[in-house]
């Protein structure tokens, strides 16, 4: 039966964006959404509970066994991330509207709906699918639907960074089909676990070794690893808070799966790792990204900016995980993959409220802003706490396993920069709680008016906080499944 209804994590949201087009009414089509996504959520966790029981789950679309039919294929590692991207969709959709795309007026909104549900279904389904060239479809849906919705934000500089960011993705895009293209041409197949048995015997043909090149650097475009990130800053300062919550606990979490599965399952650690020595590039750029990202990030004046430069800094945390190329290493990335989701999202939500009641994200102008918005700004140093890495928080528990990682490749330097990485974040985290709690409003930016958040606002962003303390204290369940997801992939499987 499970396998049934697996199709139903693609199909639903891909056909709930239309009825929310014919419906038009904004309340609706929100509370539509909602129970969309929750049922998404529903069968994510049923489908995580069956492959960590029972193995892997397989569906043949249209009755066609595989590789002439597309396949859903679903294993530890991907129904882990399943789960992610509904949970974070379901909190983000539940937090309150007010908080949504400036831009859209009211009477519009059930476009904006119609369009994160496209969002939804086309990450879902880069995740669930088994099939080469779907990806590549999902792949573009999902990229299509992020910017229109970066384009959302409330300035005329919202619509520039979209379009950068639609620049980007294409180039991505494009080097990611080139790559299937030349993968197709060696093997003749598109189905993953096709390619990854026929592609063996011509593992040194210069035809393979250009596919994985171009795969990788069409992947890493779209996850924004240092320096193909310089669309991400933008994307996420100028889109609406919401939107960046999403995009930045999901989007790049996908594309982080997709290129574990292209160097682990498709072309096998031994001869990425072992004979093209990957890690010798992919290392030194992960522990740039900590620090230069982290250094830019303490040089910015508006929050939303400092955030997305952290985001960069902790990609390079989940891409030195890959570099590690053992089972340790991979489950911090992997971990870290879940652990970043959980408080940068909390993070971009403690943003929106922000700007509901201040107007601005400005450091300046949210000087003081502790006492008039005391439940806001404990979320905020919860999410800072979690950035650091303090122990008690999700955090911790990454740079924990990545640093045993490094250590067990006999990486001593790898594992002490990570350490004062953390430092930085320390710095930039710190100047935003000075601002917030010991810092005096300007005269000129009077905060008397200012008020807690909606409830409704609120909620959402203190439930992601309190997840990032929880699944700091108790990493059986995160660490575990990223345990099994990471000795899955070095065997080659998915």
């Amino acid at each position: 039966m499970i396998e049934k209804i697996l199709v139903l994590e693609v199909v639903l949201p891909l056909l709930a964006a239309p009825v929310c087009v014919l419906v038009r009414h904004p309340r609706l089509c929100r509370l539509f959404s909602l129970g969309v996504v929750a049922v998404c959520f529903a069968i994510a966790v049923a489908v995580l509970l069956e492959v960590r029981g029972g193995g892997v789950i397989s569906y043949q679309l249209g009755g066609w066994p595989p590789p002439l039919g597309i396949e859903y294929r679903v294993s530890t590692v991907n129904a882990y991330l399943l789960a992610l991207v509904t949970a974070m969709a379901l909190v983000v959709m539940s937090f309150d509207s007010r908080g949504g795309p400036p831009r859209v007026p009211e009477q519009r909104r059930h476009l904006y709906y119609a369009v994160f549900l496209l969002c939804i279904s086309g990450l879902l389904g880069i995740t669930i699918t088994g099939d080469a060239f779907n990806i590549f479809v999902f792949l573009e849906i999902s990229s299509l639907s992020s910017y229109i919705l970066v384009s959302l934000g409330g300035h005329r500089r919202a619509v520039m960074s979209a379009f950068y960011y639609l620049v980007m993705g294409t180039i991505g895009g494009v080097f990611f089909m080139l790559g299937v293209g030349l993968l197709y041409q060696v093997t003749g197949t598109l189905n993953l676990r096709d390619i990854a048995a026929r592609l063996e015997p011509s593992l040194d043909d210069r035809g393979t070794v250009l596919a994985l090149a171009l795969l990788v650097v069409g992947i890493s475009i779209k996850l924004a690893v240092f320096p193909l990130h310089h669309w991400l800053p933008n994307a996420y300062s100028f889109a609406p808070p919401k939107v960046s919550a999403f995009l930045a606990a999901t989007a790049t979490k996908v594309s982080f799966y997709l290129l574990a599965m292209v160097l682990f399952t498709i072309f096998g650690a031994p001869f990425v790792f072992e004979e093209l020595r990957l890690q010798a590039v992919l290392l030194p750029l992960s522990i740039l990204a900590m620090f230069l990202a982290s250094g830019a990030a303490i040089f910015q004046a508006d929050l939303r900016r400092l955030l997305a430069y952290s985001s960069v800094a902790q990609i390079g945390y989940m891409t030195l995980g890959l570099s590690t190329a053992n089972a340790t290493g991979l489950a911090g990335g992997l971990v870290h993959l879940f652990n970043h989701a959980v408080m940068k999202g909390g993070l971009f939500l403690v943003v929106a409220c922000l700007l509901y009641r201040v107007g601005s994200v400005h450091i300046d102008a949210l000087a003081g802003i502790g006492r008039r918005m005391p439940f806001t700004s404990a979320a905020l140093v919860i999410g800072g706490l979690s950035l650091i890495g303090v122990p008690g928080t999700v955090g911790f528990v990454s740079k924990w396993y990545l640093v045993s990682g490094v250590l067990e490749r006999g990486w001593t330097a790898a594992a002490v920069l990570i350490l004062l990485s953390s430092l930085l974040a320390l710095v930039y985290v710190g100047k935003v709680v000075e601002a917030v709690y010991f810092r005096k409003p300007a005269e000129t930016q009077p905060i008397d008016h200012v008020r807690e958040a909606p409830l409704g606002m609120l909620a959402p962003a203190w439930v992601l906080a309190v997840a990032a303390v929880f699944f700091g204290l108790t990493t059986n369940w995160t660490y575990g499944v990223a345990r099994e997801a990471a000795e899955l992939l070095l065997a080659g499987g998915i």
